[in-house]
């Protein structure tokens, strides 16, 4: 990446390798390069050299669109500020990843069982702004599991919640990573939470240290 007339480089000599049904937790200060390893194991940035696979897919050498259909097939994100679309309801928002993958089932009963399994039965035509903070994040949990990932990729995910409804919401998530047997790459800067996961990566100055957890 540029800045100015000089090369900015975030990530280096990272060599990473993620099995399936793992959960691994990347954790380091600001500016360390968290948020950017997870945009390429996701396919949104590419790195100026290097190769990544996901499910077998060489993930840097396919265009942006076979990337996109990757992405809908086997991957699911949770962020911090729960990216929510303002405009739908609860289960309209839990319906979108399934309309968008062109699904044949019926996905607005799909949609309601995952709102049920998060909890969210009575909420499900709220609109984001009805819904508590903690309810939102158990929104974007339910649709992120809705397409069944093999991938799912979390950033910060209890960052804008209070204690008692992070508590609650990482509980769910790792149930439900369990019970779907989805492979777990989750940023964050809470050591407790880290710890939950089976292995820790620290980055510092775009490097992982040696001796990850």
């Amino acid at each position: 990446m540029k800045s100015g007339d000089s090369d900015l480089v975030i990530l280096r000599d990272i060599d990473l390798e993620i099995t399936s049904g793992e959960a691994v937790a990347i954790v380091g200060a600001s500016g360390s390069g968290k948020s950017t390893l997870l945009a390429l194991l996701a396919g949104l940035d590419t790195p100026t050299a290097g190769s990544g696979q996901v499910e077998g897919a060489s993930l840097f050498d396919l265009d942006e669109d076979a990337r996109a259909e990757l992405r809908g097939r086997a991957v699911g994100f949770v962020f911090q500020s729960f990216q929510l679309l303002a405009s739908l309801t609860a289960l309209e928002n839990v319906m979108l990843p399934l309309e968008l993958s062109q699904r044949e089932k019926n996905i607005e009963e799909e949609a309601r069982q995952m709102l049920k399994r998060v909890g969210l039965a009575e909420r499900l035509h709220h609109y984001p702004k009805h819904l508590s903070g903690g309810e939102q994040q158990r929104v974007a949990l339910a649709r992120a599991f809705v397409t069944r990932p093999k991938l799912l990729l979390a950033d910060e995910p209890t960052g804008s919640l209070d204690a008692d409804a992070a508590a609650a919401v990482i509980a769910l998530l790792f149930e439900m990573n369990q019970e779907y047997r989805t492979t777990l790459v989750m940023v964050t800067h809470d050591e407790s939470l880290a710890r939950r996961c089976g292995r820790i990566v620290r980055l510092a100055a775009g490097r992982a240290l040696p001796g990850a957890a």
